[in-house]
């Protein structure tokens, strides 16, 4: 099935761990972020609490497309800027940021160091269906190695930020090509779906 924007927008808080400004402490902030996130499923047609009849939304009961009526050529692009948006730069408001945590996430995978593992791991949490092998090593030397062929120039990137977590230029470089990978996963059709 298709994620509705509801299931899209929850299911990447939740995937990646997103931390919320606390409600108890920061009441103004907490409502601010949990808008941005009704308003990126009202800019996917669906705003939760307010469905257009009483049938609900026609993504639940329209025949023949059913839950395929969450996905078309407006939808589409706004699900993608917003998996890029939170996994780019975040969402900022007043003094408070939302947004996916690349390394953090990374770093409770089983083995991180492992190219082929990380793929495997991530795709196992972020993907309900599975991937051929061919697609994660295209993947994987295209955005997680840059183009190079011998998976140690990810272990070695990987093992240089662990070893000293406050050197920018490591952290930098494993941040960035995570970021990138991540982003590019949840730009793929599979990511969509539930």
């Amino acid at each position: 099935l298709i994620k509705s924007p509801l299931d899209l927008a929850v299911s990447l808080c939740r995937e990646y761990q997103v931390a919320f400004p606390d409600a108890a402490t920061d009441y103004q902030g907490a409502y601010g972020m949990w808008d941005f996130i009704r308003f990126q499923c009202l800019q996917s047609n669906q705003e939760f609490g307010d469905p257009p009849s009483v049938s609900g939304w026609p993504s639940y009961y329209q025949p023949p497309q059913y839950y395929e009526l969450w996905i078309n050529t407006d939808t589409l692009p706004k699900r993608n800027q917003f998996t890029d948006i939170m996994v780019m730069n975040g969402y900022t408001r007043g003094s408070s940021t939302i947004k996916v945590d690349a390394v953090a996430f990374t770093q409770q995978l089983p083995n991180p160091g492992d190219p082929n593992a990380l793929i495997s791991d991530a795709m196992a949490i972020l993907y309900r269906v599975p991937v051929a092998d061919t697609s994660k090593a295209m993947i994987k030397t295209s955005i997680l190695l840059s183009g190079q062929t011998s998976d140690y120039y990810w272990t070695n990137a990987w093992n240089a930020y662990l070893s000293n977590p406050s050197d920018m230029m490591a952290y930098q470089t494993v941040y960035t090509r995570l970021r990138d990978l991540y982003r590019y996963l949840m730009n793929l059709a599979e990511y969509q779906l539930a």
